[in-house]
């Protein structure tokens, strides 16, 4: 009996007994966490907050390649024509083809009626599918964008960069600029020069000597014409003008901004020979350098020339402009030696000063600025 009851009261007391054991491991528990009645509610509003995100990542779109107004928008391109990725141009090219023959608005027949609006847009989709793989720079994009579908805003700027862009080589716009240019430049020096040839032709000193010129050449006789061949006053007049203009034309070499066109002064060939004009640029520094500066030469006259011209700071055509008396002067004076170049042009500038300060017009410009020039306020009298 004693054992029946020891052996029969162990599970009875064992039930009662399991909950104060768990309820002692909740205390533990509750201690650990930081005491008093909040463990429970802090590790349940834990998991409610944990639920939540999950439920928010889980209701979150998958990332997708395909958006509408990016190529073929929700549809695959390669699906749209029946290709696979590795499909080549050719094979692209004969799927195209065949669903263009099915599809085009000219030789589709709908089989039922209120279905040509719906293959219209079919027939759309596949040209603009096969615009998108044709082209391998934008099956290159079109292929990034399916197998990285993450990067939205690349996508956009890809697509739209190329279809924006104009789709002109850039070498041809070049080509035509600085071909419109060098017209424009030649156009504008021969203007320059025939304004030059017209005023030469009004000054008497010049007209006077092209016209010897001409008698002397027997291009102003003028023989007696009769009948049908007979010429006006008029056309004679025109003539001889036309003769005079040629003589100062060639008689007469016009330096300057006026001067002849050349063509190898204009933008494009200068462009085309700056290989040529460099390598003789290299060419004549070293022989410079060479002859002056190493074997101690003494200059001529075209460097003295060229040394007095870099002081003055003028260029080429500037320079030859002058008169020969002037440049024969420089050399006189031995103006390619800085120091003697210095004085020079502070003796120049000494007569600049007198001159304006003696020059009766610079007398009366300085009195109407100081009395009446700009920026003076006056009031009329009544």
């Amino acid at each position: 009996m004693m054992s029946a009851a020891c052996h029969g009261d162990w599970p009875l007391r064992a039930q009662p007994s399991s909950a104060p054991q768990s309820s002692q491991v909740e205390m533990e528990a509750e201690r650990s966490s930081g005491g008093g009645g909040a463990g429970p509610r802090a590790a349940g509003s834990w998991r409610r907050l944990g639920a939540l995100l999950l439920l928010a990542v889980s209701s979150l779109p998958a990332a997708t390649a395909l958006v509408e107004g990016l190529y073929c928008g929700t549809e695959v391109c390669y699906d749209v024509l029946g290709v696979t990725r590795e499909a080549s141009k050719a094979e692209i090219a004969r799927a195209y083809r065949q669903l263009a023959r099915r599809y085009h608005p000219d030789r589709y027949k709908p089989e039922e009626p209120g279905t040509e609006e719906s293959a219209h847009k079919k027939f759309l989709l596949i040209a603009t599918a096969y615009e998108t793989l044709k082209d391998e720079d934008s099956r290159r994009d079109y292929d990034y964008m399916l197998d990285h579908p993450e990067e939205y805003y690349q996508h956009y700027y890809a697509y739209y960069r190329r279809r924006l862009t104009p789709k002109v080589d850039v070498r041809v716009v070049i080509l035509v600029t600085i071909c419109a240019i060098s017209i424009f430049q030649y156009y504008s020096w021969h203007s320059s020069y025939n304004e030059a040839i017209n005023y030469l032709m009004t000054v008497p000193k010049y007209r006077i000597q092209a016209t010897e010129i001409a008698k002397q050449q027997g291009l102003l006789n003028r023989t007696k014409e009769k009948g049908k061949n007979r010429r006006s006053k008029e056309e004679i007049r025109e003539q001889e003008e036309e003769v005079i203009r040629d003589i100062i034309k060639n008689k007469i070499d016009i330096k300057g901004g006026y001067q002849k066109p050349n063509l190898t002064d204009i933008l494009l060939c200068q462009i085309v020979l700056f290989p040529y004009y460099l390598t003789s640029y290299m060419v004549w520094y070293v022989s410079w350098v060479y002859r002056f500066t190493i074997c101690r030469e003494e200059y001529g006259d075209e460097e003295k020339l060229y040394i007095i011209r870099r002081y003055m700071k003028m260029s080429q055509s500037q320079f030859d402009s002058l008169e020969e008396s002037s440049r024969e002067t420089f050399l006189e004076k031995q103006l390619w030696i800085k120091e003697k170049f210095q004085a020079y042009k502070k003796d120049q500038e000494e007569e600049m000063k007198v001159k304006m300060a003696t020059d009766p017009r610079m007398k009366r410009y300085r009195r109407w600025m100081k009395n009446e020039g700009p920026g003076r306020l006056t009031f009329m009298e009544d």
